[in-house]
């Protein structure tokens, strides 16, 4: 019986797999997700998929299996007041929609099976390490917390038996202290390879609400595919106009900001974040900047590809830039990126144009498996 219920788990997981495969460019575009998400939960709505169920009537009121009946009667044995079968065929489908919680993990293997997105090759850091006890075997002394009660109870079978005072008419086993076994473990160390992403956007004036949310969206799904290649992520955010500052995540996707821009403020510090908490030798390190495209002026647009040449590119994995578009921005920087470090792999450009074009920036972004 509960092989069965098993199975019939495991098919309705593959169903609801199946479903989320199919609405998660929806999902992506509209970030319905995202309000969804808890701790390591997300809750999806699932359409079109009609769970059958018993309804239970109220006692004594007839029904199937009591009393005599002919085909056609109703159910209960009274027709409904009112109600002659009569009437005007609905037009639209029924409601069938499901919420079900997905992991995060869960999550990030759809996203990456949708977009087959390789998994990240990561720098190979092995001065982090994790400690973890692992129970390999059993042994005769230990605290009582990991009595392992099975084979204590072996044990006092076996020396029962074999002293003769074994009574199979009155079976009472009692341990002693010999008999006792305790669970045995050892530690092992392992190499954990950590990550952070420092997200920097231009809240300047010609950023709306409407880019922001592009941002917003597409960094969930960002956080959600590295959280699953690393065991430990953070997450820093940085906003910039003509200064730049770090800000916790609420206040990276509600400032209002305006004025002018110079993003070398967000670039230098970015550097500063690195040179202060996250060495290359331990992090793997993921700079995503959001911008529109503008910038002050072409000097601080050069300043900018000089912080990255010798600065952030040489102790980050890869550096991703996205330009959100916006009917005040030019446009231009992304064409200078490009410019630039045409032939150099660690710097990947991004245009998104609006909310459907986030898949194709996730996969711009993710793609290389770096």
């Amino acid at each position: 019986m509960s092989l069965k219920i098993d199975q019939d788990h495991s098919r309705f997981r593959a169903i609801v797999r199946g479903k989320i495969r199919q609405n998660l460019r929806r999902y992506i575009s509209q970030g319905e997700l995202i309000g969804r998400k808890g701790k390591e939960l997300v809750s999806i709505p699932i359409p079109q998929i009609d769970i059958p169920r018993f309804v239970y009537g109220d006692k004594q009121k007839g029904g199937v299996g009591q009393g005599k009946g002919d085909v056609g009667d109703p159910v209960g044995g009274q027709e409904a007041e009112g109600d002659d079968g009569q009437g005007q065929a609905g037009q639209d489908a029924g409601s069938h929609v499901l919420e079900v919680d997905v992991t995060l993990d869960e999550l990030a293997d759809i996203l990456g099976e949708e977009l087959q997105l390789p998994a990240i090759e990561n720098k190979g850091k092995n001065r982090i390490v994790s400690a973890k006890d692992r129970y390999t075997g059993i042994r005769r002394v230990g605290p009582d917390s990991l009595k392992h009660f099975k084979r204590t109870y072996k044990e006092a079978l076996r020396r029962a038996v074999a002293s003769g005072i074994y009574d199979p008419k009155e079976p009472i086993i009692v341990p002693q202290h010999d008999d006792r076994r305790f669970r045995s473990w050892k530690e092992d160390v392992e190499p954990v390879a950590n990550a952070v992403i420092i997200y920097m956007m231009d809240v300047s004036g010609s950023m709306g609400d409407e880019q922001k949310e592009i941002v917003r969206i597409e960094s969930f799904w960002i956080d959600t595919w590295l959280r699953r290649q690393y065991q430990g992520l953070e997450s820093r955010y940085i906003i910039h106009d003509a200064v730049a500052r770090e800000v916790d995540r609420d206040t990276f996707f509600r400032t209002r900001e305006s004025g002018g821009t110079m993003i070398s403020s967000a670039y230098k510090l970015c550097g500063q974040l690195i040179d202060q908490h996250y060495p290359s030798s331990e992090w793997n390190i993921y700079p995503f900047h959001f911008s529109d495209g503008d910038n002050w002026s072409m000097d601080d647009t050069l300043s900018c590809i000089e912080l990255l040449k010798t600065d952030i590119l040489t102790r980050v994995n890869m550096f991703a830039y996205g330009q959100v578009e916006s009917p005040y921005g030019s446009g231009q920087f992304v064409k200078d990126l490009r410019e630039h470090f045409a032939e150099d792999e660690r710097v990947v450009t991004s245009e998104i144009r609006d909310r459907d074009a986030i898949v194709g920036s996730i996969k711009d972004f993710l793609g290389k498996g770096k």
